[in-house]
């Protein structure tokens, strides 16, 4: 099946914002789209690649019209992050988030939700807008996640060498020099992070969850979204090769954090039936992802609609 792969370009503020549109001539458009987010030091190349691996080209394949986001500096969305640079995430839960879920429903009129999937951080970020506006509680119609945690507790020496070390101390020490977190430079990842959102993720890892712009509390709204039945359908998947950023123990403290009602959870690994015992990255770009759990991620999505 021939896949469409076009990339899309959403004007923001001095920039412009990539988003990957990944389809087929015959995709269902009245089947909620799904937006997937990347995480820290990345871009949205972990859903897609132009040969059609991918998350993002599995998905599209079955029907579904998949759009990737890049936020801003990342990715190819515009302009490329630099010194001086001083958005941080609260400019991807306030300002980019709601930007591109109103883009993508004006093409797609014949519907009133999409669906949300993030790897690592994205999901942090994803959670965090859902909880944290209405609008998002009406028109997310679930929430996918791979190796999101918000906190990382878990203890361990190669905690403490990625962690405590190179990205509490090592990464924001790089920051001051360069004037951003020149991550691919220095092999730290797929892509750069500007000050304000390394400071504001150590923060988050380490500590409440609190917004460092406005002081909203997404802690609080998102007890109270559980109160009030407005999280959507949630599933958290992670890898028990995964030791340090998206640990088992964390991701499951993150579901227990923001109180979801209808959530599921799953654990890949060779003793639960998998083919690996999948990592962070891998639980997305492994070669043989498409026929151990992919399936069962397109099979969630179908019976939603």
């Amino acid at each position: 099946m021939t896949l469409s792969q076009q990339s899309l370009f959403i004007p923001y503020r001095q920039g412009q914002l990539h988003l990957r549109q990944i389809k087929t001539a015959d995709a269902d458009m009245s089947r909620p789209p799904i937006l997937m987010l990347h995480g820290a030091m990345s871009n949205g190349r972990v859903f897609y690649s132009d040969s059609g691996r991918g998350l993002g080209c599995y998905l599209a394949k079955a029907g579904f019209v998949v759009y990737v986001l890049d936020t801003l500096g990342r990715g190819l969305s515009t302009p490329k992050l630099c010194a001086g640079a001083n958005h941080g995430q609260g400019e991807v839960i306030r300002e980019q988030l709601p930007l591109v879920q109103h883009y993508i429903l004006s093409l797609h009129q014949q519907v009133n939700q999409v669906h949300w999937c993030a790897h690592s951080w994205g999901g942090v970020l994803m959670a965090s807008a859902i909880a944290r506006f209405d609008f998002f509680q009406t028109s997310v119609a679930s929430l996918l996640t791979f190796g999101s945690k918000r906190a990382i507790k878990v203890r361990s020496f190669k905690k403490w060498l990625m962690v405590d070390v190179a990205w509490n101390k090592l990464a924001p020490a790089i920051a001051m020099g360069h004037g951003y977190l020149a991550a691919d430079r220095w092999r730290m990842g797929m892509d750069n992070e500007t000050k304000a959102s390394l400071s504001q993720s150590i923060d988050w890892v380490r500590g409440d969850w609190v917004d460092h712009d406005d002081g909203f509390d997404y802690a609080q709204a998102a007890s109270q979204a559980a109160v009030k039945h407005r999280w959507p359908q949630a599933w958290f998947i992670a890898g028990i090769g995964d030791k340090v950023l998206g640990n088992p123990e964390d991701v499951r403290r993150m579901i227990d954090e923001c109180h979801f009602e209808q959530v599921n959870y799953t654990l890949l690994s060779k003793a639960n039936g998998h083919l690996h015992d999948y990592g962070h990255a891998d639980m997305l770009t492994h070669k043989d992802a498409e026929k151990d759990h992919f399936p069962a991620v397109k099979h969630w999505y179908l019976v939603q609609n």
